[in-house]
C-alpha cells in the first residue's frame, strides 16, 4: 500500500473558546508536522490545514467545516483520510493509531 495519506487540521487564527490553554490550529499543525515526520516516511503523507473562518474549502471539507462552526467539533480537527484522528487538544497516540490504520508504518 502506497497511497499518500492525506492530513488535514481544520482551525482558526481565534482561539476554541474552551481550549484556553491548548495550543492554537496553526501550532497544532505545525507540531503534528515535525512529530508525524520524525516517526514516519515523510514521502508517504500530505498536509493541509484549512482556516474555517478564512480559507476557501473544498465541497468534501464543508461537512466538517460546518460542524465545527455550528460546535459539533471542536477545533482543531485532525482528519486521516475522511477519518477524525483528534480534535480540540489532539492526542499524538491517537494520530499515530490512525496513521498506522491507514497502512503507514513506523520508521526503522
Amino acid at each position: 500500500m502506497n497511497e499518500k495519506v492525506q492530513l488535514t487540521v481544520y482551525g482558526s487564527s481565534e482561539r476554541c473558546a474552551s481550549c484556553v490553554n491548548a495550543p492554537g490550529s496553526k501550532e497544532t499543525y505545525e507540531w503534528l508536522q515535525a512529530a508525524i515526520g520524525r516517526k514516519y516516511d515523510p514521502e508517504r503523507l500530505t498536509y493541509r490545514y484549512v482556516d474555517v473562518f478564512e480559507d476557501e474549502y473544498t465541497e468534501d471539507d464543508e461537512k466538517y467545516v460546518e460542524q465545527i462552526k455550528a460546535d459539533e467539533l471542536f477545533y482543531p480537527l485532525v482528519i486521516i483520510n475522511g477519518e477524525i484522528a483528534g480534535e480540540g487538544n489532539p492526542r499524538l497516540k491517537d494520530v499515530y493509531i490512525c496513521l498506522e490504520q491507514n497502512g503507514l508504518q513506523p520508521l526503522k
